[in-house]
């Protein structure tokens, strides 16, 4: 397993594209260790570095009857299972300061949630773990404005930061990917993800849950990468249309390995000279 300085390292480097890649929320071990042990194969084969993710809690679903997840305590045993057996970093949300410490000790990635990309005291509270740190855009931000959350957990000692798009509100129900912000945001000095799965979301499209678009996931991601994305976030499962979060956007597991080499060949089609080395961060 990679400390948390080499795994900074690779997601940082400019030569290789990243995989954040899991189920939406921890149904059980055996889904876990069943799609990171899929997805470390296929990205070792390909030269994508990889880290494990999924939510213990989905603390934003649309319906208070809708499946959350097994809870920090349970979840995050899920969590290092993982890490340890399959031997690969491991991302996950947090909510709320009091779930950041209990978090910083099972997982290398701390995320903030896109609804939660404004909230200064959780993100300086998972800044100050000294962990990787990927905050999402929200849905209602600009790119541009996403630079005073990096200021933010810059302010609280944050150096190793992620900056993760996944779409922007425009109208309802709906979401547009605007690739322009990949660019825009790399400005900030810091390597950015695109978030594929959920920006093809409809939320509340169901009424009492959201729905999904999941075949325009490829489409986005591909363009994404051909943007200058560092990395993209996905989200796969076995049987989508079975999961219990976010099944109408995932991607079927079976198609991860078509899809994954698709984006390398996206990746090297535009790749060109190397452009001017980003403001790193140690």
């Amino acid at each position: 397993m990679l400390n948390d300085s080499a795994i900074w390292k690779s997601l940082s480097a400019s030569g290789r594209l990243s995989l954040i890649g899991g189920p939406c929320a921890i149904e059980s071990e055996k889904l876990c260790l069943q799609v990171a042990t899929a997805l470390k194969k296929t990205c070792q084969r390909l030269g994508i570095n990889y880290v494990f993710k999924a939510s213990y809690d989905k603390a934003n679903r649309t319906s208070n009857e809708s499946f959350r997840g097994p809870g920090i305590g349970a979840g995050l045993a899920v969590l290092a299972r993982v890490r340890s057996e399959i031997g690969v970093p491991v991302l996950t949300d947090v909510h709320t300061e009091e779930q950041v410490a209990a978090a910083a000790q099972v997982a290398d990635i701390l995320q903030i949630p896109a609804f939660l990309c404004r909230q200064t005291d959780l993100i300086e509270a998972a800044a100050r773990t000294g962990k990787i740190v990927n905050v999402k855009k929200g849905q209602f931000l600009s790119p541009q404005e996403m630079g005073q959350v990096v200021k933010k957990a810059e302010t609280a000692g944050g150096r190793r930061i992620l900056v993760t798009e996944r779409g922007t509100t425009f109208g309802y129900n709906n979401l547009v990917a605007d690739m322009r912000s990949i660019p825009i945001m790399r400005r900030f000095g810091y390597p950015v993800i695109f978030d594929a799965t959920h920006s093809v979301q409809l939320p509340g499209g169901r009424g009492d849950k959201s729905s999904g678009q999941r075949e325009f996931a490829p489409v986005l991601a591909r363009c994404a990468v051909a943007a200058g994305a560092n990395g993209v976030f996905i989200e796969t499962h076995p049987q989508p249309d079975r999961a219990l979060s976010d099944g109408p956007n995932m991607i079927p597991l079976a198609e991860m390995p078509e899809l994954l080499a698709e984006l390398i060949r996206v990746k090297n089609a535009v790749q060109g000279p190397r452009p001017k080395a980003q403001r790193r961060r140690n």
